[in-house]
C-alpha cells in the first residue's frame, strides 16, 4: 500500500505549542503504554505501519517541516517537499511523480491520500488498506473515504452518495454548510469529507499532466512555484464522473483546536502541574520547566511553553487564531534532524540557546558572517570542528568561534549545550553551509 500523508498549515489555534516551524502534528501530548509522549504524525505513522507493515509512506510537506519528521521518523520515512505552499492539486501531483520517479511505483498501484493529524483508531487504518484495494479494483478513478457523521459538523465539507451501500457512486460535493444545512446533508445520507482519497498512480499524474506541462518529477520540482494554487477537490474530485465513495463508521477527530485536542489526552497534565480539588475538567500543558498551579478553574485550558502562555476557556480557545495573528514572536524551540534547539534568553545584540543533539548526529558545517558563537558543554561527548582542527568536547569544555569561522558538533552520545550568540545583527539567514 501506497500512502501520501499531506501535512501542512502552522497550526496557529494551538499556539504556543506550534508557531510557523512545529506545527500541530509535531506536538507531543499522547501517552503511549510505554510511559511516553508521542505526537500525531508519530501516532498516525505508527499506526499505519501496525495495520500494514509493508506500507511505504510518503510525506508531502513543506521545507520548514522536514527537521521535524526526521526528528520524529527517522531518516527513512519518504518526503516529498514543496518549495512553497501551492495548495492539495500541486502537492498531490508533486508527491505522486515523486512515487513514480524516485521510489519507483508501479503506476497501476493504488495510492491512498489523506490527513497526517486526524485522531483515529485501528479500524481507520485497515479502512485505508481497504480504500486503496477498492482503487485496485478500476472500478472508479477515484475513490473517496466518507466519514458516517456524528453531528451536525460546519468544519467539513459533505459527500452526497448514490445509495447507502457500502461503496457507492458519488452524485455531488456540497462547501462546508451552515449547522442547519448541514442536519439536512445528514437527513439525505450525507457523509464528512475529510479529505482522504484512493487511485491509481497513473490516474493523478495523467490528470497532472492535462492541467501543468512537465516532464517528470525534477522538472515537476523545479515549476512548482510558478504553478497556480489549486485544490484537488476543485482540479479533479468534482469534475470526475467515475467516482465512488466508500463509508466509514469509526472514529475520527479533527484535533484542530485546544477543545478538541484536550478531549482526546488520556492525562489532564503534560509537565509539571498541580490542580487543587476545585479544579473541573481542567487540562494543563507545560514546557517551561517550572510549576503552574490552578486553583477552583472549571473547563480551562493552560499552556505554557517557551513561545508564550495561554490560559483560556476551552470554548472560547476555538477562537484563538486572529489574536494570536497580532503577536510577533520569534520562534523560541524547534526540533531539527539532529535534535532541539531553546532559546534561553534573546538581547539585541546576544542570544542564549539551549542545544540537545540526539546520539550520531550533528549540525552542518556552516560559519556566520555577522555574529561570534561560544558553545558551553554541559553533557555528554562529542567531536567539534573548527575551522578544519578537531577535538573531543565533554562536559566542562567551552569552545569559541569568531564570525566567519566554519564550525559544527557531532554528539556520540546525547550532547547537550548552551550556545551564546553575540553580534549587532543575529539573524537565521546568517547562515553559510559548506
Amino acid at each position: 500500500m501506497n500512502i501520501i500523508l499531506l501535512s501542512g498549515g502552522s497550526g496557529k489555534r494551538l499556539w504556543p505549542l506550534s508557531n510557523d516551524i512545529r506545527s500541530k502534528q509535531f506536538l507531543k501530548v499522547f501517552k503511549t503504554e510505554s510511559g511516553e509522549y508521542e505526537s500525531m504524525v508519530q501516532r498516525v505513522y505508527r499506526q499505519i505501519k501496525t495495520a500494514d507493515p509493508q506500507a511505504k509512506v510518503t510525506i508531502a510537506t513543506s521545507r520548514t517541516q522536514v527537521s521535524s519528521i526526521h526528528n520524529q521518523l527517522g531518516e527513512k520515512v519518504g518526503i516529498s517537499v514543496e518549495p512553497c505552499r501551492r495548495d492539495t492539486f500541486p502537492a498531490i501531483a508533486l508527491a505522486s511523480a515523486y512515487l513514480a520517479d524516485v521510489q519507483g511505483a508501479d503506476l497501476e498501484e493504488p495510492v491512498v491520500v489523506c490527513p497526517v493529524d486526524p485522531y483515529v483508531e485501528e479500524e481507520y487504518f485497515h479502512g485505508l488498506k481497504a480504500l486503496g484495494e477498492q482503487a485496485g479494483r478500476g472500478e472508479a478513478n477515484l475513490v473517496l473515504m466518507g466519514i458516517e457523521p456524528s453531528y451536525a459538523s460546519e468544519k467539513y465539507g459533505y459527500i452526497i452518495p448514490e445509495a447507502s451501500s457500502p461503496v457507492s457512486r458519488v452524485l455531488s460535493f456540497k462547501e462546508k454548510p451552515d449547522a442547519k444545512t448541514a442536519e439536512e446533508y445528514i437527513s439525505q445520507g450525507a457523509l464528512w469529507n475529510g479529505g482522504v482519497f484512493a487511485y491509481k498512480l497513473r490516474y493523478v499524474l495523467d490528470k497532472a499532466h492535462e492541467i501543468i506541462d512537465f516532464k517528470g518529477y525534477e522538472d515537476l520540482l523545479g515549476k512548482y512555484e510558478a504553478l497556480p494554487k489549486i485544490s484537488f477537490d476543485y482540479a479533479v474530485a468534482e469534475k470526475e464522473d467515475r467516482i465512488q465513495v466508500m463509508r466509514f463508521f469509526g472514529q475520527w477527530k479533527d484535533l484542530g483546536t485546544w477543545n478538541t485536542l484536550t478531549e482526546s489526552m488520556v492525562e489532564n497534565s503534560v509537565g509539571e502541574a498541580v490542580m487543587n480539588d476545585g479544579c473541573s475538567n481542567v487540562h494543563i500543558i507545560n514546557e517551561l520547566g517550572i510549576p503552574v498551579l490552578a486553583m477552583g478553574l472549571k473547563d480551562v485550558v493552560i499552556c505554557a511553553s517557551p513561545d508564550g502562555i495561554l490560559v483560556s476557556d476551552k470554548e472560547q480557545s476555538s477562537y484563538i487564531k486572529p489574536y494570536v495573528d497580532r503577536i510577533d514572536q520569534k520562534v523560541m524551540f524547534a526540533e531539527k534532524s539532529w535534535g532541539s534547539y531553546r532559546v534561553l534568553d534573546a538581547g539585541s545584540e546576544s542570544h542564549t540557546v539551549k542545544v540537545t543533539l540526539k546520539p550520531g548526529h550533528g549540525m552542518n558545517y556552516h560559519s556566520h558572517a555577522g555574529r561570534d558563537e561560544v558553545w558551553v558543554v554541559i553533557s555528554g561527548e562529542g567531536r567539534a570542528v573548527v575551522d578544519d582542527r578537531e577535538r573531543e568536547v565533554k562536559a566542562g569544555d567551552i569552545v569559541t568561534m569568531k564570525a566567519g569561522s566554519r564550525h559544527k558538533v557531532t554528539a556520540r552520545s546525547q550532547l547537550q549545550m548552551i550556545e551564546v550568540q553575540m553580534g549587532r545583527e543575529i539573524s537565521v539567514h546568517d547562515k553559510k553551509k559548506y
